[in-house]
Protein backbone atom coordinates (compact mmCIF):
# COMPACT_ATOMS: atom_id res chain seq x y z
CA UNK A 1 0.00 0.00 0.00
CA UNK A 2 3.07 2.71 1.26
CA UNK A 3 5.01 1.14 -2.10
CA UNK A 4 1.73 2.24 -4.23
CA UNK A 5 1.00 5.67 -2.73
CA UNK A 6 4.50 6.52 -3.15
CA UNK A 7 4.48 5.82 -6.82
CA UNK A 8 1.39 7.74 -7.19
CA UNK A 9 3.11 10.60 -5.98
CA UNK A 10 6.14 10.42 -7.09
CA UNK A 11 3.72 10.54 -10.46
CA UNK A 12 1.96 13.41 -9.59
CA UNK A 13 5.28 15.37 -8.77
CA UNK A 14 6.48 14.68 -12.35
CA UNK A 15 3.29 15.26 -14.00
CA UNK A 16 3.22 18.78 -11.63
CA UNK A 17 6.88 19.30 -12.83
CA UNK A 18 5.83 18.71 -16.70
CA UNK A 19 3.30 20.98 -16.32
CA UNK A 20 5.02 24.16 -14.84
CA UNK A 21 7.63 23.72 -17.33
CA UNK A 22 5.10 23.19 -20.52
CA UNK A 23 3.97 26.81 -19.49
CA UNK A 24 7.29 28.16 -18.11
CA UNK A 25 7.97 32.15 -19.27
CA UNK A 26 9.72 32.68 -22.58
CA UNK A 27 12.18 35.14 -21.66
CA UNK A 28 12.54 37.52 -24.34
CA UNK A 29 15.49 40.61 -23.83
CA UNK A 30 15.19 42.99 -26.80
CA UNK A 31 19.03 44.46 -27.07
CA UNK A 32 19.25 48.02 -28.95
CA UNK A 33 21.43 50.85 -28.40
CA UNK A 34 21.22 54.05 -26.71
CA UNK A 35 18.20 55.72 -25.63
CA UNK A 36 18.56 58.67 -27.65
CA UNK A 37 19.21 56.67 -30.77
CA UNK A 38 16.52 54.84 -33.21
CA UNK A 39 17.29 51.41 -32.10
CA UNK A 40 15.81 51.74 -28.49
CA UNK A 41 12.30 53.15 -29.19
CA UNK A 42 12.36 50.75 -31.89
CA UNK A 43 13.10 48.06 -29.24
CA UNK A 44 10.63 48.89 -26.80
CA UNK A 45 7.50 48.92 -29.71
CA UNK A 46 9.08 45.32 -30.59
CA UNK A 47 8.97 44.20 -26.95
CA UNK A 48 5.46 45.36 -26.41
CA UNK A 49 4.59 43.35 -29.84
CA UNK A 50 6.04 40.09 -28.38
CA UNK A 51 4.92 40.10 -24.81
CA UNK A 52 0.80 40.16 -26.85
CA UNK A 53 2.03 37.58 -29.77
CA UNK A 54 4.02 34.71 -27.45
CA UNK A 55 1.63 33.36 -24.53
CA UNK A 56 3.34 33.88 -21.26
CA UNK A 57 6.19 35.92 -23.06
CA UNK A 58 8.70 37.77 -20.17
CA UNK A 59 9.86 40.72 -22.38
CA UNK A 60 12.60 43.38 -21.39
CA UNK A 61 14.62 46.30 -23.28
CA UNK A 62 18.07 46.71 -22.72
CA UNK A 63 19.93 50.08 -23.90
CA UNK A 64 23.48 49.14 -24.78
CA UNK A 65 26.11 50.14 -27.21
CA UNK A 66 24.59 48.92 -29.94
CA UNK A 67 25.86 46.90 -32.69
CA UNK A 68 29.42 45.00 -31.22
CA UNK A 69 28.13 44.78 -28.07
CA UNK A 70 24.72 43.57 -28.87
CA UNK A 71 26.25 40.94 -30.79
CA UNK A 72 28.71 39.51 -28.40
CA UNK A 73 25.80 39.33 -25.96
CA UNK A 74 23.43 37.08 -28.31
CA UNK A 75 27.04 35.32 -28.44
CA UNK A 76 27.01 34.10 -24.84
CA UNK A 77 22.94 33.98 -24.77
CA UNK A 78 22.25 37.01 -23.09
CA UNK A 79 19.67 38.37 -25.43
CA UNK A 80 17.13 36.54 -27.49
CA UNK A 81 16.84 39.35 -30.08
CA UNK A 82 19.66 42.69 -31.43
CA UNK A 83 19.71 45.10 -33.43
CA UNK A 84 23.28 45.53 -35.17
CA UNK A 85 24.75 47.30 -38.21
CA UNK A 86 25.14 45.11 -41.00
CA UNK A 87 28.92 45.85 -41.77
CA UNK A 88 29.41 44.93 -37.94
CA UNK A 89 27.27 41.72 -38.54
CA UNK A 90 29.63 40.67 -41.25
CA UNK A 91 32.58 41.57 -39.19
CA UNK A 92 31.28 39.27 -36.11
CA UNK A 93 30.59 36.42 -38.06
CA UNK A 94 34.43 36.57 -39.19
CA UNK A 95 35.91 37.54 -35.92
CA UNK A 96 37.51 40.88 -36.84
CA UNK A 97 39.02 41.67 -33.58
CA UNK A 98 39.57 45.29 -34.44
CA UNK A 99 35.76 45.88 -35.09
CA UNK A 100 35.56 44.28 -31.54
CA UNK A 101 34.85 40.36 -31.96
CA UNK A 102 37.80 38.19 -30.56
CA UNK A 103 36.87 35.08 -31.79
CA UNK A 104 34.07 34.17 -35.11
CA UNK A 105 30.28 34.42 -33.52
CA UNK A 106 28.80 31.87 -34.95
CA UNK A 107 26.10 31.24 -33.21
CA UNK A 108 23.73 34.56 -34.48
CA UNK A 109 21.11 34.10 -36.52
CA UNK A 110 19.71 36.31 -39.21
CA UNK A 111 15.94 37.45 -38.25
CA UNK A 112 15.42 39.84 -40.61
CA UNK A 113 17.14 43.09 -42.62
CA UNK A 114 15.01 46.32 -41.66
CA UNK A 115 15.84 49.85 -42.25
CA UNK A 116 19.04 51.58 -43.53
CA UNK A 117 20.96 54.09 -41.28
CA UNK A 118 22.08 56.97 -42.74
CA UNK A 119 25.57 57.86 -41.38
CA UNK A 120 25.03 61.99 -40.57
CA UNK A 121 27.93 63.78 -39.68
CA UNK A 122 26.73 66.84 -38.41
CA UNK A 123 28.91 69.98 -37.39
CA UNK A 124 27.55 73.29 -35.43
CA UNK A 125 27.29 75.88 -38.18
CA UNK A 126 29.63 78.28 -36.38
CA UNK A 127 32.61 75.60 -36.51
CA UNK A 128 32.78 77.03 -40.26
CA UNK A 129 32.93 73.05 -40.97
CA UNK A 130 31.46 72.62 -44.29
CA UNK A 131 33.55 69.13 -46.20
CA UNK A 132 34.93 66.32 -44.55
CA UNK A 133 38.10 68.09 -45.12
CA UNK A 134 37.15 70.96 -43.26
CA UNK A 135 36.98 68.63 -40.26
CA UNK A 136 41.34 68.35 -40.07
CA UNK A 137 42.05 69.98 -36.86
CA UNK A 138 38.62 69.87 -35.44
CA UNK A 139 37.25 68.46 -32.12
CA UNK A 140 34.51 65.18 -33.86
CA UNK A 141 32.52 62.12 -31.60
CA UNK A 142 33.00 58.99 -33.80
CA UNK A 143 30.33 57.11 -31.58
CA UNK A 144 30.80 54.82 -28.88
CA UNK A 145 33.95 52.77 -28.32
CA UNK A 146 33.40 50.02 -31.17
CA UNK A 147 30.03 50.48 -32.34
CA UNK A 148 28.51 50.29 -35.32
CA UNK A 149 28.66 54.28 -35.61
CA UNK A 150 32.49 53.92 -34.64
CA UNK A 151 33.23 50.96 -36.98
CA UNK A 152 31.27 53.19 -40.06
CA UNK A 153 33.57 56.38 -39.21
CA UNK A 154 36.64 54.72 -39.60
CA UNK A 155 35.86 53.55 -42.47
CA UNK A 156 34.51 56.61 -44.22
CA UNK A 157 37.60 58.89 -43.13
CA UNK A 158 39.96 55.84 -44.59
CA UNK A 159 38.30 56.26 -47.59
CA UNK A 160 38.61 60.61 -47.38
CA UNK A 161 42.31 60.27 -47.16
CA UNK A 162 42.14 60.79 -43.34
CA UNK A 163 42.20 59.24 -39.77
CA UNK A 164 41.48 59.73 -36.50
CA UNK A 165 45.15 61.79 -35.91
CA UNK A 166 44.08 64.71 -38.59
CA UNK A 167 41.58 65.72 -35.99
CA UNK A 168 42.16 68.21 -32.90
CA UNK A 169 40.37 65.78 -30.43
CA UNK A 170 38.47 62.62 -30.62
CA UNK A 171 35.82 61.66 -28.55
CA UNK A 172 34.30 58.34 -28.23
CA UNK A 173 30.65 58.72 -27.01
CA UNK A 174 27.07 57.38 -27.70
CA UNK A 175 24.57 60.29 -29.65
CA UNK A 176 23.09 62.19 -26.62
CA UNK A 177 26.30 62.72 -24.84
CA UNK A 178 28.33 63.94 -27.96
CA UNK A 179 24.96 66.35 -28.66
CA UNK A 180 25.23 67.55 -24.97
CA UNK A 181 28.93 68.58 -25.67
CA UNK A 182 28.19 70.26 -29.05
CA UNK A 183 25.58 72.33 -27.39
CA UNK A 184 27.82 73.74 -24.80
CA UNK A 185 30.85 74.50 -27.73
CA UNK A 186 33.18 71.68 -26.59
CA UNK A 187 32.61 69.64 -29.80
CA UNK A 188 32.94 70.92 -33.25
CA UNK A 189 31.02 67.71 -35.36
CA UNK A 190 29.84 64.20 -33.85
CA UNK A 191 29.66 61.07 -36.59
CA UNK A 192 25.79 59.68 -36.13
CA UNK A 193 25.15 56.32 -37.83
CA UNK A 194 20.85 55.90 -37.28
CA UNK A 195 17.63 56.39 -39.02
CA UNK A 196 16.73 59.50 -40.41
CA UNK A 197 15.18 62.43 -38.53
CA UNK A 198 17.15 60.78 -35.14
CA UNK A 199 16.01 62.73 -32.07
CA UNK A 200 19.85 62.98 -30.75
CA UNK A 201 19.80 65.57 -34.12
CA UNK A 202 16.57 66.88 -33.69
CA UNK A 203 17.10 68.10 -30.19
CA UNK A 204 21.34 69.45 -31.53
CA UNK A 205 19.23 71.30 -34.37
CA UNK A 206 16.42 73.19 -32.26
CA UNK A 207 19.17 74.18 -29.83
CA UNK A 208 21.64 75.46 -32.51
CA UNK A 209 22.13 75.96 -36.28
CA UNK A 210 24.05 72.76 -37.60
CA UNK A 211 25.56 71.96 -41.16
CA UNK A 212 24.85 67.87 -42.50
CA UNK A 213 28.24 66.97 -44.13
CA UNK A 214 28.15 66.06 -47.35
CA UNK A 215 29.78 62.54 -48.19
CA UNK A 216 30.40 62.33 -52.04
CA UNK A 217 29.47 59.18 -53.66
CA UNK A 218 33.26 58.83 -54.54
CA UNK A 219 34.18 58.52 -50.75
CA UNK A 220 31.51 55.70 -50.48
CA UNK A 221 32.46 53.94 -53.96
CA UNK A 222 36.65 53.80 -52.25
CA UNK A 223 35.17 52.15 -49.22
CA UNK A 224 34.52 48.82 -51.08
CA UNK A 225 32.32 47.06 -49.16
CA UNK A 226 28.59 46.36 -50.10
CA UNK A 227 27.46 46.95 -46.81
CA UNK A 228 27.88 50.59 -47.76
CA UNK A 229 25.44 52.44 -50.28
CA UNK A 230 25.14 55.71 -51.89
CA UNK A 231 22.10 57.82 -49.65
CA UNK A 232 20.93 60.88 -49.31
CA UNK A 233 19.32 63.19 -45.79
CA UNK A 234 16.45 64.60 -47.68
CA UNK A 235 16.06 68.17 -47.57
CA UNK A 236 14.14 69.51 -43.82
CA UNK A 237 15.01 66.52 -42.15
CA UNK A 238 16.24 68.28 -39.32
CA UNK A 239 15.59 72.40 -38.61
CA UNK A 240 17.79 74.59 -40.72
CA UNK A 241 18.95 71.94 -43.65
CA UNK A 242 17.51 73.44 -46.89
CA UNK A 243 19.01 71.43 -48.72
CA UNK A 244 19.15 67.49 -49.74
CA UNK A 245 22.87 66.30 -48.86
CA UNK A 246 24.74 63.28 -49.50
CA UNK A 247 25.88 60.64 -47.32
CA UNK A 248 26.40 56.94 -46.65
CA UNK A 249 23.31 54.31 -46.05
CA UNK A 250 23.88 51.19 -44.14
CA UNK A 251 21.72 48.13 -43.71
CA UNK A 252 20.51 46.69 -40.13
CA UNK A 253 19.30 43.67 -39.07
CA UNK A 254 17.69 42.13 -36.20
CA UNK A 255 19.45 38.89 -35.40
CA UNK A 256 19.31 36.07 -33.21
CA UNK A 257 21.07 33.39 -31.88
CA UNK A 258 20.93 29.40 -32.62
CA UNK A 259 19.83 28.87 -29.39
CA UNK A 260 16.11 30.58 -29.85
CA UNK A 261 13.64 28.07 -30.75
CA UNK A 262 12.49 27.82 -33.93
CA UNK A 263 8.85 28.47 -32.95
CA UNK A 264 9.50 31.81 -31.01
CA UNK A 265 11.60 33.48 -33.38
CA UNK A 266 8.69 32.72 -36.11
CA UNK A 267 6.58 33.70 -34.45
CA UNK A 268 8.62 37.10 -33.58
CA UNK A 269 9.00 37.87 -37.28
CA UNK A 270 5.48 37.04 -38.28
CA UNK A 271 4.07 39.07 -35.44
CA UNK A 272 6.22 41.83 -36.27
CA UNK A 273 5.32 42.28 -39.96
CA UNK A 274 1.63 41.85 -38.57
CA UNK A 275 2.41 45.52 -36.60
CA UNK A 276 4.72 47.73 -38.48
CA UNK A 277 2.50 50.41 -37.96
CA UNK A 278 3.20 50.11 -34.07
CA UNK A 279 7.10 50.08 -35.45
CA UNK A 280 6.14 53.44 -37.62
CA UNK A 281 4.41 54.89 -34.41
CA UNK A 282 7.17 54.18 -32.21
CA UNK A 283 9.87 55.76 -35.17
CA UNK A 284 9.60 57.06 -38.45
CA UNK A 285 12.59 55.43 -39.49
CA UNK A 286 10.30 51.78 -39.62
CA UNK A 287 8.33 53.12 -42.73
CA UNK A 288 11.29 51.23 -44.53
CA UNK A 289 11.24 47.89 -43.07
CA UNK A 290 9.35 45.61 -45.49
CA UNK A 291 8.84 41.93 -46.45
CA UNK A 292 10.47 41.68 -49.36
CA UNK A 293 13.88 43.74 -48.37
CA UNK A 294 13.85 41.79 -44.82
CA UNK A 295 14.26 38.22 -46.83
CA UNK A 296 17.27 39.26 -48.93
CA UNK A 297 20.62 37.47 -48.22
CA UNK A 298 21.89 38.11 -45.22
CA UNK A 299 25.67 38.31 -44.04
CA UNK A 300 24.55 35.75 -41.60
CA UNK A 301 22.68 32.65 -42.40
CA UNK A 302 18.41 32.93 -41.35
CA UNK A 303 17.14 31.49 -37.98
CA UNK A 304 14.97 28.69 -39.21
CA UNK A 305 11.98 30.79 -37.23
CA UNK A 306 12.12 33.24 -39.89
CA UNK A 307 13.50 31.22 -42.78
CA UNK A 308 9.98 28.95 -42.43
CA UNK A 309 8.22 32.79 -42.25
CA UNK A 310 9.93 33.71 -45.21
CA UNK A 311 9.31 30.32 -47.31
CA UNK A 312 5.32 30.85 -46.12
CA UNK A 313 5.08 33.76 -47.31
CA UNK A 314 6.91 32.84 -50.55
CA UNK A 315 9.98 35.00 -50.33
CA UNK A 316 12.00 31.95 -49.87
CA UNK A 317 11.95 29.25 -52.19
Amino acid sequence: MKASLRRTLLAAAAAACFSVSAHAAEFINVLTGGTSGVYYPLGVALSQIYAKAIPDAKTSVQATKASAENLNLLQAGRGEIAFTLGDALGEAWKGNEEAGFKTPLKKLRTVAAIYPNYIQIVASEESGIKTLADLKGKNVAVGAPKSGTELNAREIFKAAGMSYKDFGKVEYLPFGESVELMKNRQLDATVISAGLGVAALRDLATSLPITVIPIPVEVVNKIGEAAYQPGTVPADTYRGQTAAVPTVAVQNFLVTHEGVSTDVVYTMTKSMFANLDQLVAAHAAAKAINKENAARKPPVPFHPGAEKYYREAGLIK
